[in-house]
């Protein structure tokens, strides 16, 4: 008896202790948090405006993750729209004297550096200096960075300019093998998000839109380095051919670069620049401190609101991706709120599920009613993405956003085989004749067939249909365009999918123009989740377990296995899904 006594005494203690610890963790965090979050920024006179490898750019604030040991350093996190934003500031700001790139890596989509390199471009004609500075430096990196006065590597250094591919993965011979039952329903030849679960290679119409998709892509992003570094397209298509810039001697004699220096160098390059002596301190401030440093100094008027949707489509309530329940909720309010004059929706969105596609755009539709509404697309704007688009009184894309793929899937997988080959197998019980039309182990009846067909049949007429009344064409003119075909931007406008070619702020200015704003400030939706929120919203098993996955087999490998593992694409739900990401890396 004594020594049970003695036992629990000890695990009282144990649980007290616990709890008090567990006080103190969070009497830190919220005093770090609050630390940061008090953080106030001056800008130095002669400083120099600095993109570096910390800087990651974001479409939207639920795109933000912040690491337990990241809670305050939060200012490498900028929104697409503030990077632009403080650059436009910069221009005029006497304290900045000039822009220095110092990223090897870009954590940014591809409208992100688009935007960010047209903002540098127009930060140029102040007259101040842009300079960049590369190590092995990606090709995204390279884009950006091509756009500066003088560009220069590190004698050890590379540049990966190599021009764009794309690689498909193809799972029937792993579903073959293993005993594992695909049913695949599908409207629209081009929609080849099922491609990976019925061939063994790419269709030819798969091959045509991702060729044609490609090269509009390329062609843009190569003629802008090209110009920059005053080459002609031919001579700039051999040094990509050739791989030229994986040799620090051969980058500088093609004049990818201008000068091979080491890092110290380049900082007493600036420091001349700016009069500073060598021992002298040069003052660089980073995208996210610069923002920090006017971030209050909003204008009066009327406001015009940004809400960014981000991610796949989903039902739910989460705060990161798109999920429906809690995008009604955030419409609802900029509806009801008088302060609100205008919106502008700011899709980058491959897409996702059909239903929670059509609750979001019911209530933009009933948002359009009271006020007006913008569209503008990001890197993605595809199927569920473009779905979500059809309430806009106008529809800006960026030339290089992939847009379009109307059309609709349903993949269903059932293990029937592999589950007899070691000796399991059903039998079924049923009120009704379809009670069981879907059964994991034995798959899909040929009515349930038949009815689901029917149901993606119907949700791309919708689809279409929402399309027609938004762009003011007839349904066989979309159809043409449609069949689950991705677009680039350029093309999209061509073809009447968009209605301009610009950017977030050119969506905005016109939003605030429609609502007849002369002055206007511009706030961001939803709120972006303090540090201590983030933490809390990333400690649950599922995100901690893909980061550890992740992490191990890294970011490629690991998108190929949610394309064979994740539940959402193998569900029996309605998909308006586009099937792929392209990234200049």
């Amino acid at each position: 008896m004594k020594s049970f006594f003695k036992n629990v005494l000890a695990n009282i203690v144990a649980i007290l202790l616990l709890c008090v610890v567990f006080f103190f963790f969070f009497i830190v965090i919220l005093i770090f948090s609050a630390m940061g979050s008090e953080k106030s920024v001056t800008v130095k006179k002669n400083s120099v405006l600095a993109i570096n490898l910390k800087t990651n750019i974001l479409d939207s604030p639920t795109e933000e993750k912040q690491g337990f040991f990241e809670f305050n350093d939060q200012d490498r996190n900028v929104l697409i729209y503030d990077a632009v934003d403080a650059i436009r500031r910069a221009k005029t700001d006497d304290n900045i004297k000039g822009i220095s790139i110092e990223a090897d890596q870009l954590n940014a989509g591809m409208t992100q550096m688009d935007d960010l390199r047209s903002a540098i471009q127009d930060f140029k004609k102040s007259g101040k200096f842009v300079y960049a500075y590369g190590n092995a430096v990606s090709q995204g990196a390279y884009y950006l960075g091509s756009v500066a006065d003088q560009y220069y590597l590190n004698p050890a250094g590379m540049i990966e300019l190599k021009g764009l591919a794309t690689e498909v993965a193809f799972f029937k011979d792993f579903a073959d093998k293993y005993g594992i039952g695909i049913e695949v329903i599908r409207h629209g030849k081009f929609k080849s998000a099922v491609e990976p679960f019925i061939r063994n290679d790419i269709s030819p119409e798969n091959r045509e839109q991702l060729g044609t998709l490609l090269n509009d892509i390329w062609k843009d992003t190569s003629s802008k380095i090209a110009v920059s570094r005053k080459m002609d397209t031919a001579q700039f298509r051999t040094i990509v051919d050739s791989l030229y810039g994986m040799i620090p001697d051969l980058g500088l004699k093609y004049r990818l670069a201008d000068k091979l220096i080491q890092k110290t160098e380049y900082d007493r390059l600036i420091k001349s620049k700016l009069g500073i002596k060598a021992d002298g301190r040069l003052n660089k401030i980073s995208l996210g401190k610069y923002i920090a440093s006017y971030r209050d100094d909003e204008k009066s008027g009327g406001r015009v609101a940004v809400l960014y949707a981000s991610g796949s489509i989903n039902s739910g309530d989460d705060y990161n991706d798109i999920h429906s329940e809690k995008y009604i909720k955030y419409i609802k309010q900029l509806q009801e709120d008088d302060k609100v004059k205008a919106v502008v929706f700011r899709i980058n969105s491959p897409g996702g599920s059909a239903n929670a596609s059509d609750e979001i755009l019911f209530e933009l539709q009933q948002l359009k009613k009271k006020k007006p509404l913008v569209v503008s697309f990001g890197d993605y704007a595809a199927s569920g993405g473009y779905y979500i688009a059809m309430a806009a009184d106008k529809i800006y894309s960026e030339p290089n956003t992939l847009t379009g793929s109307i059309g609709v899937f349903g993949v269903i997988p059932y293990f029937k085989e592999i589950a007899n080959k070691n000796g399991v197998r059903s039998d079924i019980v049923a009120t009704n004749a379809n009670s069981m039309y879907y059964s994991s182990l034995n798959g899909v009846t040929p009515y349930g067939v038949n009815m689901i067909t029917r149901s993606v049949e119907g949700t791309y007429k919708r689809f279409v249909h929402f399309v027609t009344l938004n762009r003011k064409q007839t349904f066989q003119q979309i159809d043409n365009v449609g069949g689950g075909r991705v677009w680039s931007g350029t093309r999209a406008k061509q073809i009447g999918l968009v209605d301009e070619l610009g950017t977030l702020e050119d969506a905005v200015k016109f939003a605030a123009q429609k609502a007849k704003l002369t002055s206007y400030a511009v706030s961001s939706y939803p709120k972006r989740m303090t540090p201590f929120e983030q933490i809390f919203n990333d400690l649950n098993e599922d995100e901690i377990s893909a980061r550890v996955v992740k992490n191990k087999i890294g970011k490629a490998n690991y998108e190929i296995l949610q394309q064979v593992m994740q539940e959402r694409k193998l569900q029996s739900e309605v998909k308006m899904e586009m099937p792929y990401q392209i990234r200049i890396n």
